[in-house]
């Protein structure tokens, strides 16, 4: 990548993370920046048969567990397979369900369900769930999940060539599963009620404590730590609620946070904050290329009688390029432009950036975070 393309990289992070002025704080609201304790949903996961699919099912030699699936069902339907029979059926497939039971769900509600190929099905498009039931971590049955499976995308198959677009594989059903069981929740009758922080920080802590103080006159929040506040709320359910509601809608002014470098090995990407700073360093970096090269060579014998053979002699060639760059000097900077600047005079890529980045940090010239994912 060349240097006006790592300039355009960096000037659409630039649009993306400099909306506001560099340390200006910013009003969030409390529901934003944490949540209650306890109030959380719980994964449902679930088993099943798709059918009715147009000849795109599993391979039921190569997944035997689909065939057996479909022997037990048709035995609780009252049909019996007889024994040995070998079903070559191509319009089922088996499927993993899974789905999300939110707090404070009701026996009677509906959740949307993802279905995902468990076995060698080509596509499940045009498939029925049969009815399948979602259990939770403690092997209970929560919700039963049935209907017809929403494929996002579409393949065609002819004569060895195919064209696809999107995944097959796994589609979604909206309001496919219908709550039977419900989560006990003492919510109602606690006598302590924590907020929980999304990221530990005493000072935010803090904060979101004195703002709820100062709408109710001291007294209503205490921090315990980092990450939980302790709230003193009304012992009745409706006051309760209408506490929280009032309490989540308060707005706070969230100072400076930490300055961060995100760096994505796997897709090349560098993300930073706008408290990111630099001091003055020098940096060279260059790139080693390596390039190993085999030829077949034919070498036959000079006469055609001469009593030679013919042989094929593999010839190798190897060449080594070091394209290495010269010291540049990287000057102090903190505003986030300026970084982009000072980043961009070096003319590498986004993936030897990150190498620079970690390096700069080891080297003390990096004022951030930096985390690589």
């Amino acid at each position: 990548m060349k240097k006006e393309s790592l300039f355009v990289f960096f000037s659409i992070l630039l649009i993306a993370c400099t909306v506001m002025l560099p340390g200006a704080a910013k009003a969030e609201r409390v529901r934003d920046l944490a949540t209650v304790q306890g109030v959380r949903s719980n994964a449902l996961m679930g088993y099943g048969l798709i059918v009715g699919l147009d000849g795109t099912g599993d391979q039921t030699m190569q997944a035997p567990f689909t065939g057996q699936s479909l022997n037990n069902m048709l035995s609780q339907l009252g049909i019996t397979v007889p024994p040995g029979t070998n079903m070559q059926l191509k319009n089922i497939a088996a499927v993993m369900v899974t789905a999300e039971l939110p707090p404070f769900a009701r026996s009677g509600d509906k959740l949307d369900i993802v279905v995902s190929s468990l076995g060698n099905a080509k596509s499940l498009r045009g498939g029925t769930l049969l009815m399948t039931p979602l259990k939770g971590a403690d092997n209970q049955i929560y919700a039963i999940a049935q209907g017809n499976v929403l494929i996002s995308g579409a393949g065609a198959s002819a004569g060895g060539s195919r064209v696809q677009v999107n995944q097959l594989n796994g589609g979604r059903i909206s309001s496919g599963a219908t709550v039977e069981r419900e989560i006990p929740n003492d919510f109602a009758s606690q006598n302590v009620v924590r907020l929980q922080l999304n990221e530990s920080d005493f000072s935010l802590a803090q904060l979101i404590s004195d703002e709820i103080n100062r709408r109710y006159n001291g007294g209503a929040a205490i921090p315990e730590d980092a990450r939980t506040i302790r709230l003193f709320a009304p012992a009745t359910g409706p006051e309760r609620v209408r506490f929280l509601a009032a309490v989540q809608d308060i707005p706070v002014r969230v100072s400076v946070q930490d300055a961060k470098v995100i760096v994505n090995s796997r897709t090349g990407s560098v993300v930073m904050n706008r408290h990111v700073s630099l001091d003055a360093c020098a940096v060279a970096h260059g790139a080693l290329t390596v390039e190993v090269t085999q030829n077949n060579v034919v070498s036959q014998p000079d006469t055609p009688f001469g009593g030679g053979q013919t042989v094929v002699t593999p010839q190798t060639d190897i060449s080594v390029r070091d394209n290495g760059g010269s010291l540049q000097s990287v000057r102090s900077s903190t505003d986030l432009n300026t970084v982009v600047r000072a980043l961009n005079t070096l003319g590498a890529t986004p993936n030897e950036l990150m190498s620079i980045l970690e390096a700069m940090k080891n080297a003390g010239c990096l004022r951030a975070k930096l985390e690589i994912n």
